[in-house]
């Protein structure tokens, strides 16, 4: 018998997926996409209020430095914009970073500013969330520096 590889039920079978097995597949992740998308889709409010948080935190790390730098934290008048630009007014800054603390002021997830205000030697840093009054409660609640 002569085993020749160009006899059909000879030749090694090629490598390869079925119609069938890739099927299979689609219909896996179509499944598991129809689970998961609506459940990461579904929390965008609970996204914003992460994201606030996170801003929350950075903006108190360069409030600190700046304080590092001036021995104090910037008035309530100079506000957040102390750390984008030099500050006129009292307290003057007079190791103020040449690079700033900050390229910019974010705005909060809902398109309000940051509030801050100094009271001697501690400052409060807070979001109004989603409603942008004070107070409130689930995604309209205010979102604190000291609360995190």
């Amino acid at each position: 018998m002569n085993s020749s590889p160009s006899h059909p039920s000879l030749r090694p079978r090629q490598g390869g997926f079925t119609l069938i097995e890739i099927l299979v597949v689609v219909v896996i992740i179509g499944i598991l996409g129809a689970i998961i998308v609506p459940n990461l889709l579904g929390r965008p409010d609970q996204a914003r209020i992460t994201a606030a948080q996170s801003d929350i935190r950075n903006l108190a790390n360069a409030l600190d430095i700046y304080r590092l730098d001036n021995f104090v934290y910037p008035s309530t008048d100079q506000g957040l914009e102390a750390l984008v630009s030099k500050p006129a007014g009292f307290p003057e800054p007079k190791n103020y970073s040449p690079d700033a603390y900050i390229k910019q002021l974010p705005m909060d997830p809902w398109g309000s500013p940051y509030v801050y205000e100094r009271e001697g030697d501690v400052f409060n840093l807070f979001s109004l969330g989603a409603d942008g009054a004070e107070g409130g409660e689930g995604m309209n609640a205010d979102i604190h520096y000291e609360d995190l």
